[in-house]
């Protein structure tokens, strides 16, 4: 059984998640996060994720996130252009192709459903 908790966002700790050399378009952009709750069958993770600035891209998953330092813009293949920055809330749909690029090193606390 979890239990209940609460983290302090801004100072945690995080661990290095090295990105694809696939992904990334300009820079040199690194990632770092922490898996801070998991569902028993692995299809809900809580987290915290970071990236310094460059220019990546993704396929995302079922995702909420809240933004609590640094900035990014996020363009979808064929969609919208997300600004993002310190307090918005975005929501990501799963299949989406997105290229991120991080202007400030950007920190997220984030929810995903596989």
């Amino acid at each position: 059984m979890t239990h209940s908790f609460a983290l302090h966002i801004p100072d945690a700790d995080l661990e290095p998640d090295p990105l694809d050399p696939g992904q990334i378009v300009s820079g040199n952009p690194e990632v770092t996060g922490k898996v801070v709750w998991e569902s028993a069958d692995g299809r809900q993770i809580r987290g915290i994720w970071q990236i310094t600035p460059g220019v990546v891209t993704d396929t995302e998953a079922d995702e909420l996130f809240v933004v609590i330092s640094g900035s990014a813009t996020i363009d979808f293949e064929d969609g919208p252009t997300l600004r993002v920055g310190p307090g918005d809330m975005a929501v990501l749909r799963a299949g989406d192709r997105t290229t991120w690029t991080v202007h400030e090193t950007l920190r997220k606390a984030y929810a995903i459903n596989l």
